[in-house]
């Protein structure tokens, strides 16, 4: 297993498509939205980032290529430096990863196994960014991203769900005499828009009567929302559990928190892959799956033991485990459906109002079709090669 710090691969003619769906996503939020030169400029300089290092040439062919394979599957996922100047991904990645199933099973076939490491602050850009200059074949990263990115042209396909549902959170200066999100009817909140959590955030709005023209909204990164709430400069921040970390620190108070809200409420990171890759290589995409899948069962089915393991593994990952545990403490959500690979109704419902938000919002020009977006033979072949056909249906 390599973990690349480079998203390195040939960029050629793709560099055009790179950047014109950087552009076209830029241009679409900038002009969409107040304040969003900020996400305008994230997006820019994630996109030179990683545009930068997939100009580094690819190595030697190997025997995986003669037969028909790839040289090399990259599967792009959140990363949080650890001690010893480590990696460690987040999520179900991190158990991917540490199980080192997928590396063998690839490996028999000759196919190497890179982790591709994002940054929290522009997971998205960074991503999007990789996929349209085909510098990777699969990620574990946020709807919403995935939504604009479909719509901009990119081709990229949902293999399977489930296994993130993180809670988000509605944070006030530690004074504030706001109690719920209609006593910010004008004010000014951080948010990073595009990101995953901006739909649940759209979703409070509407509970409430209100619309975003309601509020002021500060288009700014985690680290910047939160800078910006510890000194004035925000009314509000709209984030995920680091709002934890803000009470800890006496700059900030939760006054909602998703955590009772309906299921749809809560932000998805799940695993998708590059449309052409899923085509061409369907025998190395349904491993990549199958990889997931058990850690989904894992989990899951371990019930306290796989709770347990999860939270350890997250605080590995660089994530305080007191804020892993008061992150699923009280959660309405039931741990096995947490990790549910299943593409039920309940999930095209989820992408198909996400989409209308986002076009509405302008965040994307025009409908998009949500059923292309789904790609479920592989957790199909995957749960009947596991015997899990069942498991998550009882």
């Amino acid at each position: 297993m390599t973990t690349s710090l480079t998203l390195g691969r040939k960029r050629g003619a793709r560099a055009a498509l790179a950047d014109l769906l950087a552009a076209a996503v830029c241009g679409l939020v900038c002009a969409a939205m107040p304040g969003a030169a900020h996400a305008g400029l994230a997006w820019a300089a994630g996109a030179s980032q990683v545009a930068s290092a997939a100009a580094k040439a690819s190595g030697p062919a190997t025997a995986a290529v003669g037969a028909g394979l790839p040289e090399t599957v990259r599967i792009a996922a959140v990363a949080r430096p650890a001690p010893a100047g480590k990696t460690v991904f987040a999520g179900a990645s991190a158990q991917v990863a540490q199980d080192r199933w997928l590396e063998a099973e690839l490996g028999k076939l000759g196919v190497r196994l890179e982790w591709v490491p994002v940054t929290t602050n522009s997971v998205a850009a960074q991503v999007n960014e990789a996929f349209a200059s085909k510098s990777i074949d699969f990620a574990n990263y946020g709807d919403l991203p995935s939504i604009i990115a479909n719509a901009s042209g990119l081709q990229t396909r949902l293999v399977l769900p489930g296994g993130s549902l993180n809670n988000t959170y509605l944070v006030v200066p530690p004074n504030s005499t706001a109690r719920s999100i209609r006593d910010l009817k004008g004010k000014r909140i951080a948010l990073h828009r595009g990101r995953p959590w901006e739909y649940p955030f759209a979703r409070l709005l509407q509970a409430n009567g209100l619309k975003l023209s309601d509020v002021k909204i500060l288009n700014l990164n985690p680290q910047a929302g939160a800078a910006a709430l510890a000194t004035g400069g925000a009314d509000a921040f709209f984030t995920l559990s680091d709002a934890f970390v803000l009470e800890d620190k006496k700059v900030g108070k939760i006054i909602w928190a998703s955590k009772k809200a309906p299921e749809d409420w809560k932000m998805r990171a799940e695993l998708w892959g590059d449309s052409a890759f899923l085509q061409r290589y369907p025998q190395v995409a349904q491993l990549v799956v199958s990889a997931y899948l058990r850690e989904h069962h894992r989990a899951a089915a371990a019930a306290d033991a796989g709770r347990e393991h999860y939270i350890k593994s997250e605080s590995l990952g660089g994530q305080s485990e007191d804020v892993v545990r008061r992150e699923l403490a009280g959660d309405g959500t039931q741990w096995k459906d947490r990790w549910s690979p299943l593409f039920t109704p309940a999930v095209r419902a989820h992408y198909a109002a996400e989409a209308e938000y986002a076009r509405q919002a302008g965040l994307i020009a025009r409908p998009l079709p949500v059923d292309a977006l789904f790609a479920p033979q592989f957790v199909k072949q995957g749960l009947a090669q596991l015997q899990l056909q069942d498991y998550w249906t009882r």
